[in-house]
């Protein structure tokens, strides 16, 4: 009997435990959500929308390297440079832009203009000489120039923005710089301008120490006696257009070096070899964009300036450095004029 009862103690012990167990097993999973409130809960970061990221318009080195290609011929006398201007004026209309010939007393410069959303914004222009010296087929002077004009038109064409973008192809640079000259004394052309892009000779770089020169007086410091950079040179007069080349680049492209000039180059002559010079003598910010010509590339003025010597994955870069900085500039509105500090 006695027996008999401590069995049916030990029994109900069995089961409470066992209960209890279960209790607590279900109270447990009770307390954890079902899968279709785990997919709900928010993450501590709300992350972006395939809309909400930033893209930026990508070069293409193929097509950039055709049109250095296309333009392989010596554009000095009259008729070459009628056949780069066909050449050039077919590849715009490709991209839907209206190119306009613009003759003055010495040759013709290209002209195309898409227009912003917002008047008041101002326009940004990008432009480089399509001529050359004689007995040079100019493959980075200024084929290379050429060919990111090209590419700006072809990626930033149909894209609304509110700045203005113009596009000009400057006749007769290596004559003294007459094609600009004579675009840049127009009053009316520059009224609504906020800033100017000059390329000129942007695909040969040097990573042998010693290959890269520096003029004298230069108001930086250079950052190596290697060729692996991309300069860009403007007045200090509007140095936010001169520092938005700085901003945002990502690390895989070439390093830039940014030049501020002091009275407009008075001091550093070496600095108004090209198209943006004028513009500064207007009172137009410009930035010339260079490999730094003959401080750098053996080939300069030479009929050795050909396309093999053009540094494939440089050229790239610095396409895509203007692309990326062009972008950034023709979506603000801001003065890019140097604010006085007191």
């Amino acid at each position: 009997m006695q027996k008999r009862i401590l069995l049916v103690l030990l029994a109900l012990v069995v089961v409470v435990i066992v209960g209890s167990k279960s209790t607590a097993f279900n109270s447990f999973f009770s307390q954890l959500p079902s899968p279709e409130i785990i997919e709900r809960v928010p993450t501590q970061q709300a992350q972006p929308q395939p809309s909400e990221l930033e893209t930026k318009p990508q070069v293409s080195a193929e097509n950039l390297l055709t049109h250095v290609q296309k333009l392989n011929f010596q554009r000095y006398t009259t008729a070459e440079r009628s056949r780069t201007r066909a050449y050039i004026t077919s590849e715009l209309k490709k991209f839907g832009w209206k190119p306009q010939l613009e003759k003055f007393a010495e040759g013709v410069n290209i002209f195309a203009e898409r227009l912003g959303t917002d008047k008041t914004a101002g326009a940004i222009l990008v432009g480089a000489h399509y001529d050359t010296v004689a007995s040079s087929p100019g493959a980075d002077d200024n084929g290379t120039g050429v060919a990111v004009v090209l590419e700006v038109a072809r990626l930033l064409g149909s894209q609304p923005t509110p700045r203005t973008l113009q596009l000009a192809l400057f006749d007769k640079e290596e004559a003294g710089l007459l094609g600009s000259k004579a675009f840049a004394a127009k009053a009316k052309r520059l009224g609504n301008l906020s800033g100017v892009i000059v390329m000129d000779m942007v695909g040969y770089a040097c990573y042998t120490p010693g290959c890269q020169q520096y003029p004298p007086g230069l108001p930086v410091t250079p950052p190596s006696d290697k060729g692996d950079f991309l300069a860009v040179v403007g007045d200090i007069e509007h140095l936010p257009l001169l520092s938005a080349f700085q901003k945002s680049q990502p690390d895989n492209l070439p390093a830039v070096l940014t030049v501020p000039i002091p009275l407009k180059g008075l001091l550093t002559p070496d600095t108004l070899r090209s198209d943006h010079a004028p513009f500064w003598y207007q009172g137009v910010g410009a930035v010339l964009v260079t490999d730094t010509a003959n401080l750098r590339t053996p080939h300069y003025h030479q009929s050795s300036d050909q396309p093999s010597t053009i540094e494939r994955s440089f050229f790239a870069g610095a396409a895509q450095i203007v692309v990326n900085t062009t972008t950034a500039l023709l979506q603000q509105s801001d003065s890019l004029a140097t604010q006085a500090s007191f």
